[in-house]
């Protein structure tokens, strides 16, 4: 809704694969279809699907970058829905929450373009990066992002958060050129687009002197999943119900949920006026927007609704090779008129317009 895109498209037939610290298997992704096609951990051999069934630390990041992509709402009723709510994904897990090496991203990547037959991979989302700047002409990350290209398979990724730091550097595979690396915009959670302004990534050149990113996409006010069966996703369910409960309610419902938030427990002695003060600044304080989902923020979560996007052009045109896919997405973008070239590229990427652009190069015009 709040990119205006085409709903007639949602990634049917296409694959993403998500290289990342961690993955649950979120209802969202599995039900009422089971759309993981595979997991596979690149740092154990001996990882299967049943990892993605207990929660821990490293499974929140990947999780939400995968749902924001790929998410069908089923915990929302189909409210927050990604644009690629029907794609198959494959998870690759590439480290921890406390460290993602320069060796394993490659080995994700390089694992991705092996398999890119057997899964039907046409996009790969890397919301993380490297361990630092090197030149595309040399780095065996960089040459395994190009290598991905080649294969036939879109490379999307993060810029990156620092560009509130002195040199903001670009990090592979970002930094690669045929990447397609996306910044990220502010557009304050309104459907119009007075405000508009760009999100703090960071931007080139890169050390072989390469603009990026090229495209950016929503970076803040994104919605995306808590992770299941934490003890962050029970405070949230017991912050909602109380919010949406009638003061008769609250100290029945603080009784039969003792133990979820030692806050509350201490403030039942506090008046229906003040506890519902106490509630909805945990709320704001944690950006939480329903029982199952949040707000977040970071390039990490524009790069997969740009790769959502792209499932949804090559839905519409399955013949599109990655560097025509991202012709599209750059002469389609909109750029912010009083933000730097630098910082945004070519602009706002335009869903609508690129899956029409799809189309006209298929020789199909616009659906009667």
């Amino acid at each position: 809704m709040r990119l205006g895109a085409d709903e007639r498209f949602r990634g049917r037939g296409v694959t993403i694969a998500f290289l990342d610290a961690g993955f649950y298997a979120h209802p969202d992704l599995v039900q009422p279809r089971q759309r993981i096609l595979r997991y596979v951990d690149v740092t154990d051999p001996r990882a299967a699907y049943p990892r993605l069934l207990r929660p821990d630390e490293s499974s929140w990041h990947g999780m939400m970058t995968s749902v924001v992509a790929c998410g069908n709402g089923t915990l929302s009723d189909g409210l927050y829905r990604g644009l690629a709510s029907e794609s198959n994904v494959v998870l690759v897990k590439v480290g921890t929450a406390r460290r993602i090496t320069h060796e394993n991203l490659r080995r994700g990547l390089e694992w991705v373009v092996r398999n890119r037959a057997r899964y039907g991979i046409r996009i790969a989302n890397v919301s993380c990066g490297g361990d630092y700047e090197a030149s595309y002409l040399h780095d065996d990350l960089s040459q395994a992002a190009e290598k991905a290209t080649r294969s036939g398979i879109l490379v999307v990724a993060a810029v990156g958060n620092l560009g509130l730091t002195p040199g903001h550097p670009v990090l592979p595979p970002a930094s690669a050129p045929s990447v397609l690396t996306v910044g990220g915009l502010d557009d304050g959670n309104h459907l119009h687009r007075a405000g508009h302004d760009i999100y703090h990534g960071s931007w080139g050149p890169t050390v072989d002197g390469l603009q990026k990113p090229e495209v950016i996409a929503p970076a803040i006010w994104v919605a995306a999943p808590i992770l299941p069966g934490t003890p962050t996703s029970a405070e949230a369910s017991l912050h909602v119900h109380l919010a949406t409960s009638r003061d008769d309610e609250l100290d029945v419902i603080l009784e039969a949920h003792a133990g979820v938030d030692p806050a509350l427990d201490a403030a039942r002695h506090l008046a229906p006026p003040l506890l519902r003060q106490l509630v909805e600044a945990k709320l704001r304080d944690g950006n939480v927007i329903s029982g199952a989902y949040k707000h977040v923020d970071g390039t990490s979560f524009a790069a997969p609704i740009v790769s959502s996007l792209a499932a949804q052009m090559l839905e519409a045109n399955p013949d599109l090779r990655p560097h025509e896919v991202k012709s599209i997405l750059v002469s389609t973008a909109r750029r912010l008129p009083h933000v730097p070239v630098d910082q945004q590229g070519w602009g706002v990427v335009e869903p609508a317009d690129a899956v029409e652009e799809a189309l006209a190069r298929a020789g199909a015009g616009p659906a009667a």
